[in-house]
């Protein structure tokens, strides 16, 4: 397969030409990619992901969420959005819609990626709804995340997840009206006002 990026200002034919194809991409070459493009791109086993451009709903809910997380972990710990990108493990990194952690010490925060996550979040994408509630459900619990919330704007629920061995098990799903509680924080989301998020 050949090489699936569009032209980038600024990038050549030549340079288009001379990056890997699909199936071939290293960590190397990926960080260096996505440190040089403004498309939110994500990597699995060497082929490269590109994700849908955010809507101004599920990036209102993003940055809904992401406040509340902010203001609930205070000083202690330290929460992001993307694009971060989130290193699972070799050959696969992630760039979640909001990760956290409880301390901002936390030796997985690098600064170029970070090597773990204590939660993260991802808001479903109406083109690929199963991307969000099954493979990165199996690759967040592959990589250890204790908490995975899934937020799904089309039918207006949150799940939250957490793991129970090497798998996730659900500890609540939350509809409007609700307060989407966390598993292992005190932590609590209104739900209609999630969805309700306008900038």
């Amino acid at each position: 397969m050949g090489n699936p990026l569009p032209a980038q200002p600024g990038w050549s034919q030549h340079l288009l030409d001379v990056l890997p194809a699909q199936g071939q991409w290293s960590d190397g070459a990926y960080l260096w990619l996505s440190g040089n493009t403004n498309r939110l791109v994500e990597l699995d086993d060497g082929v490269l992901e590109f994700g849908a451009t955010p809507t101004e709903k599920h990036q209102a809910i993003v940055r809904y969420f992401h406040s509340l997380l902010r203001a609930f972990l205070g000083r202690e710990g330290i929460t992001f959005f993307a694009p971060l990108r989130l290193r699972l493990r070799s050959g696969r990194f992630r760039e979640p819609d909001v990760l956290a952690l409880r301390s901002r010490h936390d030796p997985r925060r690098g600064p170029e990626y970070w090597t773990g996550a204590d939660l993260v979040m991802e808001v479903v994408s109406p083109d690929d709804p199963q991307r969000d509630w099954v493979t990165k459900r199996a690759d967040y619990a592959a990589a250890g995340i204790p908490e995975y919330w899934i937020v799904d704007p089309q039918q207006e629920r949150v799940c939250v997840l957490t793991l129970d061995g090497a798998d996730y098990r659900e500890h609540g799903e939350f509809g409007r009206g609700t307060l989407a509680r966390s598993a292992a924080w005190p932590l609590e989301v209104p739900v209609s006002d999630l969805f309700a998020a306008e900038d």
